[in-house]
Order: C-alpha cells, then sequence, then structure tokens
C-alpha cells in the first residue's frame, strides 16, 4: 500500500499526533521534584485516537477506535522493534522453531496482570483461538498461516503452522495478549470496548478518561516495573488544527508528539536549543517504479545507467525539507537493518548521483544521442515517456520535477502527468503508467519487504490489477529465493536469501529507491532523557513501550 506523503496529511496528522492544553481533569499540574523520588511525574503525550468525538474504547483488536492507552496496557510474546528490526523478548522470554512448521514460545514467568491474576501460557493460548473464532479481530492475519495454538503446562505455548510459518513470525510475535479470566466472560469481543478497569499486563494501567485528555499511570506490579521511571502519561486531544500544534510543540507543552513542521529547526529546536530535540528514523522505501513491460525499462542496461541518473540530495534537500536520507538500492532500510546486508556492498547499497556516468552507460547500453542530442531507444526513434505523481501531493511533484529534469538532461523527453491520488493508484495497480512513484518495504518482516513489489504470484497482466507487484517483475530466481525466505527458520539461510534479493536490487534494478519516508519524532529532554535518538537508536520513536523502559529524569 502506498503511504501518502507529507504536504499533503498535515493537517491530519497534526490533528490525529499532536498535543493540545489539557481541559479540566483534574490531572493539571507542574512537573514534581525528582530529587528525591528518582521519578518523573508525568509526560504530556500527543493525541489517544478514537476519531473527532473518542470514546472509552480499550479492545486492543479494535484498530480503528481504540485508544492510546491499550499500547501501553498489553504486550505481545516478543516486541520487534522497527529500528533495527531487533526481536526483543517480552511476554515470552524465548522461542524456537522445533521445525519449519511448529514455533514453541517460552512464557516468563512471574508476569501478573494488572488485578493481581498470574499470567499464563493458557492465556495465551486463549488469545490466539479466540482470534480464530473471532476472524474480525485477528487484525495481524495469524489464522492464515497456523493450523492451532496449545498450551503446554503454564511456560510453553506451540504454534503449529499449516506451511512452514517462518514468514510469519511478525505477526505472531505481535499479537496482543489479554487474560483469559476476563474475556471468557465476553459474549461477543467484536464489540467489547473494555472500557471499565482494562486488565493487561503492561506498563501502565488506565487512570481517567474525557474527550479532552487519557492518563494512564503506572503499573506498581510490571513485571520490570524498576524501568520505568514516569509515573503518569498523559495524552490529550490535538483538534485544534496544525497552527496551533506546532504553536504548542514550540513552545514545550510536550514532551514527545509526532507531527510533520515546515521548519522544524526554526519553529521548534531553535526555541530551546538544549531541550528540543527531533529524529526522523527511515520507513518506507520511495522508489522509481517503472513498467516492466514496456521498452526501454524492460532492458536491464537502461534500468541500471538510471541509478545515477537521479540527483538523490537535490531531492532530499529540496523536495523533502532535508528531513529525509538518501535510499539505499538495496531495497533495504539503513542503517537499521544493515545486519541483513551482504558483506563488501560499498556505502551500504547507496548509489551517488553522477550523470555523466549515467549518460555513458546509456551510451554503453545502447542508447544514443542523435544530432539534436535526443536519447534513441533500440527502434531508433527518441525516447518519450510520462512520469505520473498525484498532483496534491506537493512533495512528491516537487521530487518528480527534479528526476524530470535529469531524466531530460540525459536527452529523454518526459511529460509529467498529475492525475488524482486515487487514479494514480489505480494506474500503477492495473499497469497503466511509463514512470511513477511507489512505497515498499520499512518493515520488519523481511519476507513481505521483498515480496510485496517483486514476487511474481502478487503481479498482473497490464490492465488487471496487481496485488502488489506493480513493476510486473517476474523473475524465477526471485521467487526462488523468496520462497527460501517465506519457509526456513534458519537465519543464516534467511540472510543468504536477502543477500540474492539486494544482488538482483543492485544489479537488474527492478525498481530505483530514491529516499526514505520520514516517521516523525520530536522529543523535550527537560522533564526525560533516554528518548532515541540517531546517536542512540535503540528504537524509534514510535516504539512506545520500549522507549518507557528507557526514560529516566533529566538530570539523573
Amino acid at each position: 500500500m502506498t503511504r501518502q506523503p507529507w504536504r499533503t496529511t498535515f493537517v491530519a496528522i497534526a490533528a490525529s499526533a499532536a498535543l493540545v492544553l489539557t481541559g479540566c481533569t483534574g490531572t493539571e499540574g507542574t512537573q514534581k521534584s525528582t530529587a528525591d523520588t528518582g521519578m518523573i511525574d508525568f509526560l504530556n503525550y500527543g493525541d489517544f485516537g478514537g476519531g473527532t468525538t473518542p470514546k472509552a474504547n480499550y479492545n486492543p483488536y479494535l484498530d480503528a477506535t481504540k485508544l492510546a492507552a491499550s499500547d501501553y496496557i498489553y504486550e505481545s510474546l516478543m516486541y520487534v522493534e522497527t529500528y533495527s528490526c531487533k526481536a526483543i523478548p517480552w511476554l515470552a522470554t524465548a522461542y524456537q522453531w522445533s521445525d519449519p512448521k511448529t514455533l514453541v514460545y517460552t512464557i516468563r514467568n512471574g508476569v501478573k496482570w494488572n488485578d493481581g491474576q498470574p499470567f499464563t501460557a493458557k492465556d495465551v493460548e486463549f488469545t490466539f483461538n479466540m482470534l480464530k473464532k473471532f476472524d474480525v479481530l485477528d487484525t495481524q492475519g495469524v489464522w492464515t498461516f497456523l493450523s492451532s495454538v496449545k498450551a503446554d503446562g503454564d511456560d510453553k505455548v506451540t504454534f503449529s503452522f499449516k506451511q512452514p510459518g517462518a514468514s510469519a513470525f511478525t505477526q505472531v510475535s505481535g499479537v496482543k495478549i489479554v487474560p483469559e479470566h476476563v474475556w471468557s466472560k465476553v459474549a461477543d469481543p467484536t464489540t467489547f470496548v473494555n472500557a471499565t478497569a482494562p486488565v493487561g499486563t503492561g506498563p501502565m494501567k488506565l487512570k481517567s478518561f474525557n474527550p479532552r485528555q487519557l492518563v494512564v499511570e503506572r503499573n506498581p506490579d510490571y513485571w520490570q516495573a524498576d524501568k520505568i521511571k514516569v509515573n503518569e502519561l498523559r495524552f490529550n486531544k490535538a483538534d485544534a488544527g496544525g497552527q496551533v500544534e506546532q504553536l504548542k510543540l514550540s513552545r514545550g507543552e510536550y514532551d514527545t508528539n509526532a507531527m510533520f513542521v515546515q521548519d522544524i529547526k526554526k519553529a521548534y529546536v531553535d526555541r530551546d536549543p538544549k531541550h528540543h530535540h527531533y529524529w526522523y528514523a527511515p520507513g518506507g522505501v520511495i522508489s522509481v517504479y517503472m513498467n516492466l513491460t514496456k521498452a526501454p525499462f524492460n532492458d536491464v542496461g537502461f534500468r541500471k545507467a538510471l541509478t545515477t541518473a537521479f540527483d538523490d540530495k537535490q531531492v532530499i534537500d529540496k523536495a523533502q525539507l532535508g528531513y529525509v536520507t538518501q535510499a539505499s538500492q538495496s531495497g533495504l532500510v539503513v542503517p537499521g537493518q544493515k545486519d541483513w546486508l551482504p558483506q563488501g556492498l560499498a556505502d551500504d547499497g547507496r548509489i551517488g548521483y553522477d550523470a555523466a556516468a549515467a549518460d555513458k552507460a546509456l551510451t554503453d547500453a545502447g542508447y544514443t544521442k542523435d544530432s539534436k542530442g535526443r536519447r534513441l531507444g533500440k527502434d531508433g526513434k527518441p525516447i518519450a515517456f510520462s512520469f505520473k505523481v498525484p498532483g496534491s501531493y506537493v512533495d512528491w511533484v516537487a521530487a518528480a520535477d527534479i528526476l524530470i529534469k535529469n531524466l531530460e538532461a540525459l536527452g529523454i523527453d518526459v511529460r509529467k502527468d498529475t492525475p488524482t491520488p486515487d487514479a494514480n493508484n489505480q494506474d500503477r495497480a492495473t499497469g497503466n503508467y511509463d514512470m511513477t512513484f511507489g512505497v515498499f518495504g520499512g518493515g520488519c518482516n523481511m519476507y513481505a519487504n521483498f515480496a510485496d513489489p517483486l514476487n511474481s504470484a502478487r503481479t498482473a497482466p497490464v490492465g488487471k490489477k496487481a496485488a502488489s507487484n506493480e513493476i510486473r517483475w517476474q523473475d524465477p530466481k526471485t521467487d526462488e529465493l523468496l520462497h527460501t525466505l517465506q519457509v526456513s527458520p534458519d537465519e543464516k539461510a534467511q540472510k543468504e536469501a536477502v543477500a540474492g534479493l539486494v544482488d538482483i536490487m543492485m544489479n537488474q534494478v527492478p525498481t530505483i529507491p530514491i529516499w526514505y519516508g520520514a516517521k516523525w519524532f520530536q522529543y523535550d529532554t527537560t522533564k526525560a532523557e533516554g528518548w532515541p535518538s540517531a546517536d542512540d537508536p535503540y528504537a524509534d520513536g514510535g516504539n512506545g513501550q520500549v522507549v518507557l523502559t528507557h526514560l529516566v529524569p533529566a538530570g539523573s
């Protein structure tokens, strides 16, 4: 699925992720001294979800309407942090593949639900089988892969898969676990909003809620309570619009947020350089998609020549305000996923802009120029094609303008088409384009990262909608490597398969990555230190539970 760029979603992002002034909730106050307690009294966070008229809803499976408290009340078996994609032991202390179709988790001992009841393997078994029975709650789609989930005593759970299940590890590990002693009494969990004293194993408990503010408080019986140095998290409804939210950000009225700001240095950092910081970790891979069923894009020589044709730095600095970083041609998100790169890959697979090299490579590949400087195809005719980009995606249009000028400098005639986002998505899916932007990868499921754009089973003939392989890449070797990545639980075999896929990306160039989408994240160190950053990228800013275990009072 293509992610929307920031400029078109600015107001929406601000409204859904920013902080507003607190209303009269009974939780207002100023930060207490931490000198004696070693604790942070409270932190102000951004929006808590639930739409324009939020209602109490702490069902972790109702994604459209649940409130942010759910992310701190419930936990999963493993926490796959989304920067380096490391699987951190959480409710499970370990996992082991008995065979490619059997995965066994070891459940952590001594964990309690926040109502004092013990957490056991039976709760895990119950949770997964509830999702099987009420499949609308299976938001991770785990029962597409699973055949059974069974507890073995109090500390083991065996997951059996219909087929080799390595590619489903991140989904299974990420399912939020709920207590059997509560949810087994719920007649219909698909409508259960769990509004009163939701029971979870997480670091926080519900304290209060009204339409303006949601407050969660520290769970003193949390299994790693010694790492939680924050007494309260206060989420505040963001409904005043982008400019108001930016003003509140600049004033330091909350401690962290995730919003787009036009000039983050001037609007935020410069207001308090000592305490105001931001880190925009790299996300999805935004790439040049070429319709591989058409000439000249069906020629690897032409595609490979274009890897040095695009001025990535100008795109980053001008179209993306310097907020993003250049993408690796490997298809991986670096440096976070660097451990998956094959050794010896220069500059982690980043390919710099070199117009002269692109010109020579095109000529060497048989694409010469005529006396007028026009680049000729192998049919002897001037090369001309269109670049489609949604007209309302202002930053993408600016990026496309730069790339089009780069191509024109090489003697290629490029017409810019600016359809609506829906029309552009439809055209890309059905193959009705020459060149356009697409987004893939960025997640921690390595199989999905590469299968979405490259699996031949996910494409379709031009005119029919492709499931995800919209470039129409079809290659038996790619499919073979993807199959290995899909079925093998062995990390060495997985990394060897990824290395093969990286080689295909580098040398056959099915797509040309340009930049990584930004994960917006601002933070204030006045009250708390230990936030993730480029210097300490232990997770990205969206990994709330992991971040919470790292926060300590400022100056401690």
